[in-house]
């Protein structure tokens, strides 16, 4: 039997960890501070709509996880917010765009459609249940990646950084499957189910990819250290994956149409043993409550 998922109660000292956490690269420093931008609004509406599905689930082992999973991402959403706090005192404020994100989660995709579409409400919240699910198709595929990112070590990134990312990226890991368990246990069965959960990929996966480039281009374009003399290129991108310092995007894009295999699970995503041994040694994780 697996062990519980649950919160880690963990914090992080940002009082020396640089604008530029990775040295001398600040196009893969702020591809990965999109992170920020998007994760204390995006977990804390994966909360809300979990807290709107809870009644809905009738597996007591399911329960147990998708409440571990509302506490870890409840967590990650505060820490992240702490991140977006240091960045304004280092002259980096992402208030005009995260503006936009909360737009996002919280009226687009809030509790009711928008525009007053006329789909009942059960349907609305199977839809964002997959949503989620798709999401965290990738998250966990970002954790994994980011708990084997040697070059970022070798580039002397930030430790602390470092160990947020990887505390994060191993609770991604530990609970890939349960956002998806989530929604094939509240989202109906059959045809329907299935098309939804494509449906909702197909939505997620293009939206991430433009939020992720705007979120950079914003994060470039008012970096107070760059003083606007740069823009965000992808040949700076595509360099700073060679270097192993960003995910490859062949590895990102091939997460999808696994997605889509009828048969798919999420257990098949990273490695958990990889993951847990992380959150054992992690300097933030091994000495939380």
């Amino acid at each position: 039997m697996s062990a519980p998922i649950a919160p880690r109660r963990v914090s992080f000292d940002w009082s020396r960890t640089p604008l530029h956490w990775i040295p001398g690269e600040p196009t893969a420093t702020h591809v990965i501070n999109v992170l920020h931008l998007l994760l204390p609004a995006g977990e804390r509406w994966f909360v809300k709509v979990f807290k709107e599905g809870l009644p809905l689930v009738r597996d007591p082992e399911l329960l147990a996880d998708v409440k571990g999973f509302m506490g870890q991402e409840a967590t990650h959403s505060v820490q992240h917010a702490y991140v977006l706090d240091h960045l304004a005192t280092q002259r980096l404020d992402t208030a005009d765009f995260t503006r936009y994100v909360d737009f996002l989660f919280e009226r687009l995709l809030g509790e009711r459609p928008p525009l007053n579409a006329p789909l009942p409400a059960r349907e609305w919240l199977r839809f964002r249940l997959a949503v989620v699910a798709a999401i965290e198709q990738f998250t966990a595929v970002l954790g994994d990646w980011i708990l084997a990112a040697d070059g970022l070590d070798a580039a002397g990134a930030d430790e602390v950084m470092l160990d947020l990312l990887r505390w994060h990226g191993a609770e991604e890991v530990e609970h890939r499957a349960v956002a998806f368990d989530m929604y094939q246990h509240c989202g109906g069965t059959g045809a329907a189910r299935y098309a939804r959960r494509l449906a909702a990929m197909a939505v997620t996966a293009p939206v991430m990819l433009y939020l992720w480039v705007w979120g950079t281009a914003y994060l470039i374009h008012h970096d107070p250290q760059l003083a606007g003399r740069a823009r965000y290129s992808l040949a700076e991108h595509n360099r700073a994956v060679r270097k192993g310092l960003l995910p490859a995007w062949k590895d990102l894009g091939a997460a999808i149409p696994r997605y889509f295999r009828r048969s798919y699970h999420p257990s098949q995503e990273g490695s958990l043993s990889r993951a847990v041994a992380y959150l054992r040694s992690s300097p933030a994780a091994g000495t939380a409550a």
